[in-house]
């Protein structure tokens, strides 16, 4: 048949764009890192030092998923052509509709893989740290943002990746006013920096016993967590330092002492605080690697000498600024304002599934 013949020929013009990937993804110098990384964690006294032990055998993990992942589009190639090649050996048109699924399911992988070699910015490999906000809309506003962090929440436990809450606000009624958390995974930044900005939703809400429609927004800020060997200059007294009870997770201890940390750089207006850890002293350390995130991402994005240049900015959380619309009413649909694509399967969005969004991003910025 014909439709095979075509087929056999769009398969064999994949190999080049795997050739080009495997090139991107610089395989052959991760698999010379990743034989270094096992040595040294066969030596004696590897252990004893618990933070690096700990950065190696991530990188390690890394490393194999990312060969591993390759190893797969390479099978995934073989399989797609020994099947078009069956197909056509036997002249059995029953395999045409197989044939046409499973090239639309490689072709989809072999495009996300490309994407993937496109994080090639300086913090793209690093976890990301988010903060939301509530914006207009009241109550709607804060069940809105606490939907936003189960989304991308959710997204983060799909990749296999791993969070943690560092600061929450409760709403009055409902949801959150605000809450900060990390995402620790390969190339979290890279993926999520695409996120940040006003999200605007449209339901019937269940806050309005009349059953009225209501707009509601939320803004998302995403920055790449800083470690300590990015040198930034924070100066001592361009900090002010605020103590207060924490309300979030803990148990009693958080209600009996002040432990809970508000930093504020004086300078450019940023504020950041952190509550969730044990001790004053702890949520001081997240608070300023948080504040050293925003501001090296800040200094990045607008190609500033120095930080103290930095001015903070204020994101109107309301109509006109948005991002992407999430409509649940009168129809469903979400839809980036910036890219143009859209998904009509609102739920499972909301469940996570927006590796659609970011890759539409990415190939926009490529």
């Amino acid at each position: 048949m014909i439709e095979f013949d075509e087929y056999k020929r769009r398969i064999g013009s994949l190999s080049p764009i795997l050739e080009n990937i495997k090139q991107a993804m610089k395989l052959d110098e991760g698999a010379d890192e990743l034989r270094e990384l096992e040595d040294e964690s066969a030596r004696d006294g590897f252990w004893q030092d618990l933070e690096n032990s700990s950065k190696a055998l991530q990188r390690i993990k890394q490393l194999k998923t990312k060969s591993e992942n390759f190893s797969r589009l390479t099978e995934g190639l073989s399989d797609l052509m020994t099947l078009c090649q069956m197909a056509i050996e036997e002249n059995d048109e029953s395999l045409l509709p197989e044939l046409t699924q499973e090239y639309k399911i490689y072709k989809e992988a072999l495009e996300a893989a490309r994407l993937q070699t496109l994080l090639s910015g300086e913090y793209d490999n690093r976890g990301a740290m988010m903060t939301f906000h509530a914006g207009a809309g009241g109550t709607e506003a804060m069940d809105w943002a606490l939907m936003l962090y189960r989304m991308y929440t959710r997204w983060a436990e799909r990749h296999k990746m791993t969070y943690r809450v560092l600061d929450w606000l409760d709403g009055e009624e409902a949801g959150m006013k605000s809450a900060s958390i990390e995402i620790e995974g390969e190339n979290a930044y890279g993926y999520l920096k695409s996120e940040g900005g006003v999200h605007r939703l449209v339901r019937i809400s269940p806050f309005d016993a009349s059953g009225r429609r209501h707009t509601s927004f939320a803004a998302v800020e995403v920055t790449p967590l800083i470690s300590d060997d990015v040198e930034i200059d924070i100066r001592p007294e361009d900090l002010k330092m605020d103590t207060y009870r924490s309300s979030g997770a803990g148990g009693q201890h958080v209600n009996k002492t002040e432990s809970a940390v508000r930093l504020t750089h004086i300078p450019s207006g940023i504020v950041v605080a952190c509550q969730m850890e044990r001790s004053q002293h702890q949520n001081r350390e997240v608070a300023m690697r948080m504040l050293r995130s925003k501001l090296i991402e800040i200094k990045e994005r607008q190609h500033l000498d120095k930080i103290s240049d930095i001015k903070g900015e204020q994101m109107k959380i309301e109509w006109g600024s948005q991002i992407r619309s999430y409509v649940f009413m009168p129809y469903t649909l979400v839809k980036d304002n910036r890219t143009g694509f859209e998904s009509g399967n609102i739920n499972a969005v909301m469940d996570g599934e927006i590796d659609g969004f970011i890759n539409a991003y990415l190939a926009l910025e490529s």
